[in-house]
């Protein structure tokens, strides 16, 4: 019988750090398919990974589409029903880059869906490589699940990498701002009632080497464990 806790990962085109990520927080990884019912798959694991890639339809929070942004509507339509069940189930929830972008329209939020033209600024949010680059730092909130899952080595900034050129805009209801770039754009929120639901702009999966986020996953798989002990 398998005693680890077993958690669904959205499918995306740089899955290879994610499913490394999360075996060596203890768990075991179960790539989903965009073709999957969310019902059935919530019923299988003990926790969901929101993944990076394209954006959200800007639609689906009542927008019309910025000239720079590119859709996956096929992900949309099983991510968001996904990520607003698990967030109603209280399934342990972690969402990277697009994945808190999800999680926040899925809870009635919106996005900055350029940040280039919509914020003034001097960071790039955009440095694609190395993937491991640190581009800049956030702030993040103290007494927050984040602050507690990276631990007291991050007593109120740590450095990311980013590659993004969008951005939580209005915040869902229930949810909090947990940390925050130089220039104000949001970079983590979080629900305080969940057990678990946490999201994050930048890609702390890519920092396999250093283990600089090791406890974001460790915090994430510990949630899931004990929901599955729960079970």
């Amino acid at each position: 019988m398998n005693i680890k806790p077993i958690i669904g990962i959205t499918p995306c085109l740089r899955l290879d750090d994610y499913v490394e990520s999360v075996k060596r927080a203890g768990a075991e990884p179960m790539v989903l398919s965009n073709r999957d019912d969310p019902a059935a798959v919530l019923a299988k694991v003990d926790g969901i990974l929101l993944t990076g890639g394209l954006d959200v339809d800007p639609a689906l929070y009542g927008e019309t589409a910025h000239p720079k942004t590119q859709t996956a509507p096929e992900r949309d339509t099983f991510e968001i029903p996904l990520s607003r069940e698990a967030v109603r189930r209280d399934v342990p929830l972690f969402a990277i880059c697009r994945g808190v972008q999800v999680l926040n329209v899925a809870e009635g939020g919106t996005l900055v869906q350029d940040i280039p033209s919509s914020v003034r600024t001097d960071l790039n949010h955009s440095v694609d490589v190395p993937k491991d680059h640190h581009a800049h730092h956030v702030t993040v909130t103290a007494g927050t699940h984040l602050a507690g899952a990276l631990g007291p080595a991050v007593a109120d900034t740590c450095p990311v990498n980013s590659r993004h050129h969008q951005a939580v805009g209005k915040v869902a209801p229930g949810f909090v701002v947990s940390a925050v770039s130089p220039d104000g754009v949001v970079e983590a929120i979080e629900r305080p009632q969940s057990t678990f639901c946490v999201g994050v702009q930048w890609h702390p999966e890519n920092f396999l080497k250093s283990g600089e986020f090791a406890s974001l996953f460790s915090a994430f798989i510990a949630a899931a464990a004990a929901a599955r002990a729960e079970q």
